[in-house]
């Protein structure tokens, strides 16, 4: 079984090539953003309950749509909550 000897250029080499790809890692784009969101993502957003969002979306403040007995609900219409611009 032949041996190889790996140098210390090898190494720094490697050290090179491995820290440009964790840089490249680091730099690359994040993930685009959901267009839909359920209840605990909204809630995330806005620090409510999940009380408060149903009654939000009962009193017709945050639409929502019902995709098998889940409500979704859209990001713009919360930034929108958020910034307080209502349509």
């Amino acid at each position: 079984m032949p041996v190889e000897l790996i140098t210390k250029e090898d190494l720094e080499t490697f050290r090179q090539t491995l820290i440009n790809d964790i840089k490249l890692l680091l730099s690359a784009k994040p993930e685009e953003q959901k267009v839909w969101l359920r209840c605990c993502d909204v809630r995330r957003m806005l620090k409510i309950s999940t009380g408060t969002v149903q009654n939000l979306r009962v009193s017709g403040k945050l639409k929502s749509q019902k995709v098998g007995g889940i409500h979704f609900y859209k990001l713009t219409d919360v930034e929108n909550m958020i910034s307080g611009n209502t349509k």
